[in-house]
């Protein structure tokens, strides 16, 4: 008899471990892909000006709220992986010139030059002079789109390799890029200054980039002539705040850092 009642009751237990684990999997599809996050317009911080009322006036894409993709597009892991393997669709290949420039120290700076293909909308002469992000170069596909882009609106743009970055481009000194040397960069401006007198500059960094470009245009004010405007884009304020951000476990951020840290490795032990 208790061998009999013991038979009746697996059924329901399996169901119950069967819901159990269901639960589970859509507890972690819910948190993973930041379902419950609600939506906003952004939060802008501005100081009461001209300029301000202009570019909000010009861009009311900055006050709207945003709907992003259904499912995924929440999930700000799932867009860094789809963008970073799969690219936009039909990534564009913009053609340039890459030039080289020695520096005092020895090292071999490289940036990549692509002239505008069609006139700029004022008539005038603007180049953007372009700083990628940790570990990047004209070749990635973020920069391909967007140089693709600024060309088809009349931009020259100038988009500096960082050193080291580059796998076909040896190293000539025992240095590669850091967090805040502006070196490569002001030396690119300054190839950009004298090859094209009549030109005005907008100075624009992605991520480490856009530190860079803010530091260089601070170190001298020599550094802000002929600059229209810079534009940072994601760019991080405080490298020990965040160093402590990605040491925390929560969002999967630690994650981040073992792959920034792998990638860092990779390009070192490219070059030893």
């Amino acid at each position: 008899m208790s061998t009999i009642l013991e038979t009746s009751e697996l059924p329901a237990v399996f169901d119950g471990v069967k819901l159990a684990a269901v639960a589970a999997v859509l507890y972690v599809i819910v948190r993973c892909l930041n379902l419950k996050s609600p939506t906003a317009p952004p939060e802008l911080i501005y100081q009461d000006s001209a300029l301000a009322r202009f570019l909000l006036k010009s861009c009311p894409l900055l006050t709207k709220e945003y709907i992003p993709p259904l499912i995924w597009g929440k999930s700000g892991h799932i867009q860094t992986a789809l963008y970073g393997k799969m690219g936009r669709v039909r990534s564009p290949h913009p053609n340039g010139h890459r030039k080289y420039l020695t520096m005092p120290d020895g090292a071999t700076a490289t940036f990549d030059l692509f002239e505008p293909r069609s006139e700029h909308c004022t008539g005038e002469d603007v180049t953007m002079v372009i700083c990628p992000g940790i570990a990047n170069h004209s070749e990635k596909q973020y920069i391909r789109t967007f140089v693709d882009y600024a060309q088809k609106n009349g931009y020259r743009c100038a988009v500096l390799n960082h050193l080291g970055a580059l796998p076909n481009i040896e190293l000539t000194s025992p240095r590669m890029f850091t967090y805040g040397c502006t070196w490569e960069f002001g030396a690119m401006v300054n190839y950009i200054k004298k090859t094209y007198p009549q030109t005005q500059l907008i100075v624009v960094g992605f991520s480490l980039g856009g530190n860079i470009v803010c530091k260089y245009l601070g170190e001298n004010q020599a550094n802000q002539e002929r600059v229209l405007c810079c534009v940072s884009l994601c760019q991080g304020y405080s490298a020990l705040r965040a160093q402590e951000t990605f040491m925390q476990w929560d969002h999967c951020r630690r994650f981040y850092n073992f792959l920034m840290a792998d990638n860092m490795k990779k390009i070192i032990l490219s070059h030893r």
